[in-house]
């Protein structure tokens, strides 16, 4: 729970301070983004990663030297006198905390059967809510007094905690691959795995900030579709591929990546375009226009414990539906009535959305972990979880694209919106649709 609530603070922490990095720097805005991009695209890459070499070491070992690249990173960035080892060292703490959501899953999969894991799960939600919530305070408060500098020392100090809670806590949790003929790693189909989410998240990066058109994102997306092309070919001719073919077989274990993948599209575009339309729409501070989504944070972490049991108790799919559904009623509430409206009212969606997470975060892990084998366990949830990283990076990334070609709007694509903020109706009824999507997906999961 440390160590997830630590990984989830440290994504969001620099985001109050990139200005003031920025001038400590001399570098544009930008260059700067870069802090928080190169981190997004390292875990998109290495989430699938730790989950499939899970699958070969023991768990306790390979946590315990992920953390230890996690407090190396914070070393360098702490250190860091230019942008560019500062950006070298957010990937490095990048490459060490893509382990922490994944092998976290893998340990509470493997120690509590199925039907008692949900709670568990739902605690780890929770610290993802806290951190994601507190990141930006935590980076804000210590930033401002003791300046950015100070951020990656506390991170350094918590992750030296963290290395010696693993040491003396973890239990012995053996690989799953212990036979000689199945511990052939496919370096290959990793590569290209990696290649693929890597090239796309950069394309849609570059799409937003060059133009989806411009050589940096299209020659991204090209790169990412050869890479796809080879991974599937490494896939249907290794004779131990990276992603066993038959989870793409399973139905269940599909869904639930499905489900994860499009509401975190949905939640992460509301995180990121609600505070950004506080600013430009109602002409709130940063700071004031961030305080519409604490309400929505404190929910999470409440809420997902309660979400977990639940799942343990009636099935994943009843709270997926339920959270699902007051996730789109949510987002549609923020495209027809609250955009350009009172904070109060984009606080209430926030909230709804934020709930609707929470109802649906946990019972989805749960669900993927029950659908997999034993021998499935580790590459399985490494997907999962590199799905919702790549629902987050898209969902904002697509997002901002279609935020600019909306900008001289006249006419709002929602028929009912009546008010003055139309490029932002549009998004949040397009995040609606990405919901409805996903709530499609949740029927196919099994009870």
């Amino acid at each position: 729970m440390l160590a997830v609530l630590v990984a989830a603070i440290t994504v969001d922490m620099v985001n109050p301070v990139l200005s003031l990095i920025g001038e400590d720097l001399d570098t544009s805005a930008a260059q700067v983004s870069w802090v928080v991009s190169g981190v997004s695209l390292v875990l998109a890459i290495g989430v699938p990663l730790y989950g499939r070499i899970s699958d070969y070491f023991e768990l306790r070992k390979l946590f315990t030297f992920a953390i230890l690249i996690f407090a190396v990173g914070s070393i360098i960035c702490a250190l860091a006198s230019n942008l560019s080892l500062l950006v070298f060292g957010r990937m490095v703490q990048g490459a060490g905390s893509a382990a922490i959501p994944v092998l976290s899953i893998v340990a509470i999969s493997q120690v509590f059967p199925e039907g008692k894991r949900g709670g568990a799960l739902g605690l780890i939600a929770g610290c993802i809510g806290i951190g994601t919530a507190a990141g930006p305070i935590f980076g804000g408060v210590v930033g401002q007094f003791f300046g950015w500098h100070a951020l990656f020392w506390v991170t350094f100090l918590l992750a030296v905690i963290i290395v010696i809670g693993a040491l003396l806590m973890i239990p012995d949790i053996p690989p799953t691959m212990d036979a000689p003929s199945n511990r052939q790693f496919d370096l290959l189909g990793g590569v290209l795995l990696g290649l693929t989410v890597g090239l796309f998240l950069f394309g849609i990066t570059q799409g937003e900030a060059a133009g989806i058109v411009s050589f940096s994102s299209l020659g991204s997306l090209i790169g990412s579709l050869f890479a796809l092309i080879g991974f599937i070919w490494r896939t249907t001719t290794a004779e131990h591929p990276f992603v066993p073919p038959a989870l793409f077989s399973n139905k269940p274990y599909v869904s639930s990546v499905l489900v994860g993948l499009f509401t975190m599209f949905a939640y992460f575009s509301v995180l990121v375009f609600v505070p950004l339309m506080m600013v430009e729409v109602n002409g709130l501070s940063p700071g004031l226009a961030a305080m519409t989504l604490l309400p929505g944070g404190l929910a999470v972490a409440i809420l997902s414990p309660l979400a977990g049991r639940i799942s343990d108790r009636l099935g994943a799919k009843p709270p997926i539906i339920g959270g699902l559904t007051l996730m789109g009623v949510s987002t549609f509430f923020l495209s027809t009535f609250a955009s350009g409206a009172s904070p109060f009212l984009v606080a209430a969606g926030v909230l709804g959305v934020c709930i609707g997470q929470a109802f649906t975060n946990s019972p989805a892990n749960n669900a993927a972990a029950s659908a997999l084998k034993y021998q499935q366990v580790g590459i399985g949830l490494g997907i999962f979880q590199g799905s919702l990283f790549l629902g987050a990076g898209t969902g904002a990334g697509i997002m901002g694209v279609f935020l600019s070609a909306r900008k001289e709007a006249m006419d709002p694509i929602n028929p009912l919106y009546v008010l003055d903020a139309i490029p932002y109706s549009d998004v949040f009824l397009a995040v609606t649709v990405a919901v409805i999507c996903a709530l499609v997906f949740s029927f196919w999961l099994r009870r």
